[in-house]
């Protein structure tokens, strides 16, 4: 059996997990940061955890004697992105990286990209306003600093301790979340701005459409640099990467 890793923590990494499990030329193992405290059900083993940097993922890499590394990891997550790519040449393993296409402005949009929450929390402005936040938790406490504004936070797991911050409500749902509904949402809260990350796909896309059917801004944090490994944007062309560079290996004899 040719042992494959995966990277994941994302819907493309659970979607690929679940093509790949019925084989049974294939032992395939699922990483997941363990960032969220009650990750979905997965269809292959799931290891959880950090490995200790680039050294600690290229020692895992060979003492396990992976065949391949996928790196489906979120678009944000540079520095895991990163690690496995010189883990993986470290350890002379083939990586590929799947990489969900990030959303493109349309007619309608009010969008303004920014470099980091530095400068989200600088282009909110200094007058008091109603923002939608759909961040991690991780990245939230920058919005200490502009404390007079109202912020309607959604994540996965709560936010703990919560801003520290006068005004401020928590959402704990995990999407895909329709347009309809987010639509609604905003309504219903009277947002004026959105603070979110471009993302991609289509679980989160909701609150952009629904921004832009009520004229609303949004702020996006703009993605990090990724490392130039091969990538692909679809499972399909996962899925025959994989089989051919399983193909190359077996006819090296490795």
């Amino acid at each position: 059996m040719r042992r494959i890793l995966i990277l994941g923590g994302t819907g493309e990494a659970r979607r690929l997990a679940q093509r790949l499990a019925p084989r049974t030329d294939l032992a395939v193992t699922l990483s997941l940061a363990g960032r969220t405290g009650s990750p979905a059900a997965q269809a292959v083993p799931v290891r959880t955890g950090g490995f200790g940097g680039v050294q600690g993922l290229a020692d895992y890499l060979a003492r396990e004697r992976t065949d391949a590394l996928i790196d489906a990891t979120h678009p944000y997550a540079a520095r895991i992105s990163g690690n496995a790519a010189r883990a993986a040449e470290l350890a002379q393993v083939p990586i590929l990286a799947m990489r969900r296409p990030a959303w493109i402005a349309v007619a309608g949009d009010r969008w303004s990209e920014v470099a980091d929450m530095e400068h989200a929390v600088h282009a909110l402005g200094s007058a008091p306003r109603r923002v939608f936040v759909a961040l991690g938790r991780n990245e939230l406490f920058p919005l200490a600093g502009a404390p007079q504004h109202y912020y309607l936070v959604r994540s996965i797991d709560p936010i703990d301790p919560p801003l520290p911050v006068p005004f401020a409500d928590y959402i704990n749902a995990r999407g895909p979340f329709d347009e309809a509904d987010e639509r609604a949402l905003l309504i219903e809260q009277r947002i004026e701005i959105i603070l979110a990350k471009n993302s991609g796909g289509s679980a989160s896309y909701g609150k952009i459409a629904a921004a832009r059917a009520l004229g609303l801004a949004v702020i996006l944090l703009r993605r990090p640099p990724v490392p130039n490994v091969p990538a692909v944007e679809s499972l399909e062309q996962v899925l025959g990467w994989l089989d051919h560079a399983l193909t190359v290996s077996a006819a090296r004899g490795v």
